[in-house]
């Protein structure tokens, strides 16, 4: 996801439903910038916290350069995304020196994996926030002291603090969520997550919302430090998720999408079987919600009931995004995967049975140390037999506390990126065939406004598009007498098709 400044789009009576104003003002209040990079997850945490600070008294401002105190919510799942943190932190760090900011505060993955570091090297930051001590926010902005932590006799904190799996537990015993080699980590590992009642602000549109159903994660992948970042796998309470979705239903919102580092695990800390497929039967029950969908899917984690779930209801978006990582099998058991490319093939082939019109998204990594010319070719011929509709390539990059860290055979980086292209040029010409073949075709259109491309252009996306992620479809006609308004659906056909987006008329 790229960087970006958040501001609170929707009305301020969608705002007034989701954070409580129980504060009087005697000063002029303290205005607040945020900006969020990474993943859906972290921008939740960003809501989060402009919830907590919103309710505590402060103002949430959508310019940096208005801004009393600037907030860098930040990523560190790989080299690219740390190295946007540290710019998007020095970027900001300018308005201490010749704007208005008075403070700089840094929060999210970054911290976790180098809290001393950034404090040394950075001396603009003023505070820094974990990816569990969100409620500290308060005080590293100097709004106000942070909630009580949560104790049997004061349930003060906004956070629920949730219980283990015995697989994570397991993976604790052997060292999987040790951070011992970096320095200035705390030793507790994040072990909260926030539930229906915890102050949110949505940076959304208006129309739609992420709900985060599970936090951390507890899988051995060796060239992931997300575990470490994020603590161990754990679900939200059923009924939690259930009541937000309700308020967030309540308040206009229409596209619900669940996110978690794996969706697919959610409930079996409860001893739910088939904890997804539950819940997804009770939202598409819910009232107002028309799109609902989860991100991500872990493949030996999807199940027949899953399956029929997602094609029984109208509500849930046939689509499913499952990051298979890579298609050979040796590589895969050096990931710590598991699976290969008929294991997967069968397993796709039964998704699309079940779901005829499944839209299928994955991710893989090229460039894993050993990762041979044969092996790689594997993966290519994969992806030409397993026809994605959407598909992403990271190239590998080492970090440390990962296990593929102390792995041999590295390729190099011209290698390496030589191989992402390649992957992605065949993945583009699949992705050309496909989107050809929808022209003439009508889908529902969720209208997100006026295009980033031109204004000449609105845009907006299909079922088969999940946000921020996939490609866009642009509006270039529509009917004199209507009056497009973000947020709504209209019908549409598609009318002609590039590489990845689609252009469209509005019926």
């Amino acid at each position: 996801m790229p960087s970006k400044t958040l501001s609170t789009p929707g009305s301020s009576d969608k705002i007034a439903d989701l954070v409580s104003e129980d504060t009087t003002r005697s000063r002029r209040p303290q205005k607040v910038g945020f900006v969020s990079l990474g993943c859906p997850k972290n921008l939740v945490d960003s809501e989060v916290m402009m919830g907590l600070l919103a309710r505590a008294g402060a103002e949430l401002s959508p310019r940096a350069e208005d801004a009393d105190v600037i907030v860098v919510n930040t990523c560190s799942f790989i080299e690219s995304a740390q190295q946007e943190s540290v710019n998007t932190i020095l970027e900001m760090a300018e308005h201490k020196a010749s704007g208005r900011a008075k403070k700089l505060v840094v929060a999210g993955c970054l911290v976790e994996r180098f809290r001393d570091e950034i404090r040394k090297r950075i001396p603009e930051v003023d505070a820094v926030v974990g990816t569990g001590e969100l409620q500290n926010i308060l005080a590293a902005t100097g709004v106000g002291a942070a909630p009580s932590r949560l104790t049997p006799t004061k349930p003060a904190s906004p956070f629920v603090v949730l219980p283990s799996r015995a697989e994570g537990d397991a993976r604790a015993a052997q060292g999987r969520f040790s951070r011992g080699q970096w320095d200035g980590a705390i030793a507790d590992l994040p072990n909260y997550l926030y539930d229906d009642e915890t102050p949110r602000i949505l940076a959304t549109p208006k129309s739609t919302a992420y709900i985060k159903i599970a936090e951390g994660c507890d899988h051995p992948c060796t060239f992931c430090i997300i575990p470490q970042l994020r603590g161990q796998f754990r679900s939200r309470r059923f009924e939690s998720v259930v009541a937000e979705a309700e308020r967030l239903a309540q308040a206009d919102v229409r596209e619900i999408t669940l996110i978690g580092q794996d969706t697919t695990c959610y409930g079996e800390d409860f001893g739910l079987k088939d904890g997804l497929a539950l819940l997804l039967d009770k939202l598409a029950k819910i009232e107002g919600l028309r799109w609902i969908r989860f991100l991500y899917a872990y493949p030996n984690k999807i199940t027949g009931r899953l399956l029929e779930t997602i094609a029984s209801s109208e509500k849930i978006c046939s689509y499913m995004d499952v990051p298979l990582q890579h298609a050979s099998a040796p590589v895969l058991k050096r990931m710590k995967r598991g699976g290969g490319a008929d294991v997967f093939l069968r397993s796709i082939a039964k998704m699309r049975r079940a779901i005829p019109d499944l839209t299928l998204r994955t991710s893989f990594i090229v460039g894993f140390p050993g990762e041979t010319e044969l092996e790689f070719e594997e993966l290519c011929e994969f992806v030409r037999d397993a026809q994605f509709d959407w598909m992403g390539t990271f190239s590998y990059s080492d970090q440390e506390g990962a296990d593929a860290y102390g792995l041999d055979m590295k390729l190099s980086v011209r290698e390496i990126e030589r191989r992402r292209k390649h992957l992605m040029g065949i993945q583009r010409q699949i992705s050309k065939r496909k989107k050809k073949a929808l022209v003439g075709q009508e889908f529902d259109l969720l209208l997100e406004g006026t295009s980033e491309e031109t204004d000449l252009l609105m845009e907006g996306r299909t079922s088969m598009h999940a946000p921020e992620i996939d490609g866009k479809v642009f509006v270039n006609d529509f009917p004199e007498e209507a009056e497009l308004q973000p947020g709504e659906f209209y019908r549409c056909q598609i009318t002609e098709a590039h590489d990845y987006d689609l252009l469209a008329r509005v019926l």
